[in-house]
């Protein structure tokens, strides 16, 4: 029997449903649960062939948990280990080198010296930083967020520099990033699920949360090719089998504008009932797919393009 579990905090409509659909299937030898951790000891396999996760950014006893389970050969959906080294900074910059357009962005270090940091810890950053050269380079109107993490937490709309300097002195310790404002006539969220499976949501950021997925515009047979080509693009180099990537359409060009949600909302709730019910088969229909497919005891991560084609390098040299 192969067991795909889905690790999951309080949500409830995504990983019931979840369940449910696979089991409704009745393909012999597969089951679906939610994932039961009683102890954790090294090198001992989870029992798992899949997990589905979707918490260990706030638990870092479930990240280990599943760097462990997948040594022992879990395929678990997403990479722990890519999801540890990522962030939202180098998002961006691999985007630079794969041709998707994004805003102009820069990286700042924390207003306030990090936990058991002095100024002594700091003696290769410059200070000041040469702030006129970023504020040129980045413009403004300019959004300032953290460079990990989600949800719209401390993201900040800045008018000019007086503005800048006043919003973060509020960040403490959160390495910020400063980015280009995107006046966008069209905003989409895209579901992708293994590298393949593509869903495009027309979404309107500046409506109230519940009324999001409920915008007035819908993209051309040609600009849905293009933004779906992004979409699988950004996905297939960072690795991810379940992300979620934000276009801005600004005259006529769609700029990724955030791409790194390995957890993204799929409450029915927010939503939609339709959006809800393709991301359940498609999530299911996927973790089948990966749980056939696993090998007890092998690596049955996705690793993406960028790591592979590194890899392939170092193993030329």
């Amino acid at each position: 029997m192969k067991k795909i579990g889905i690790l999951f905090g309080k949500e409830r409509s995504f990983p019931e449903a979840f369940i449910e659909r696979i089991n409704s299937r009745g393909i012999a030898g597969i089951i679906a649960e939610p994932v039961v951790i009683d102890k954790v000891m090294q090198g001992e396999p989870s029992g798992y062939a899949v997990i589905i996760d979707r918490i260990s950014q706030d638990v870092p006893f479930y990240r280990a948990y599943l760097k462990n389970a997948a040594l022992c050969g879990t395929a678990v959906i997403n990479n722990p280990f890519w999801w540890s080294a990522d962030e939202k900074f180098f998002n961006n910059c691999l985007a630079t080198k794969i041709e998707v357009p994004v805003p102009k962005t820069v990286i700042l270090p924390s207003r306030e010296l990090p936990t058991d940091t002095s100024e002594a810890s700091f003696s290769n950053l410059s200070y000041p930083m040469d702030w006129p050269s970023i504020f040129s380079y980045v413009g403004f109107p300019a959004y300032m967020k953290p460079f990990a993490g989600g949800g719209w937490k401390s993201v900040y709309r800045l008018t000019g520099p007086e503005d800048f300097f006043e919003k973060h002195g509020e960040t403490g310790q959160l390495v910020m990033l400063l980015q280009e404002e995107i006046v966008f006539e069209e905003y989409y969220r895209c579901y992708c699920i293994g590298g393949k499976y593509v869903r495009i949501m027309p979404y309107e950021p500046r409506n109230p949360f519940h009324l999001r997925y409920v915008a007035d515009f819908s993209p051309s047979a040609e600009r849905l090719r293009e933004m779906e080509e992004i979409v699988l693009r950004i996905n297939q180099y960072l690795g991810y089998d379940f992300n979620t990537v934000e276009l801005a359409v600004r005259n006529g060009v769609p700029y990724a504008i955030d791409f790194c949600n390995p957890a993204p909302d799929a409450d029915i709730h927010s939503v939609g009932a339709e959006n809800f019910e393709w991301v359940v088969e498609t999530v299911a229909t996927f973790a089948i797919e990966k749980a056939l497919a696993q090998v007890d005891g092998k690596d049955n991560l996705t690793w993406g393009e960028y790591i592979r084609r590194s890899s392939h390098q170092q193993t030329l040299r």
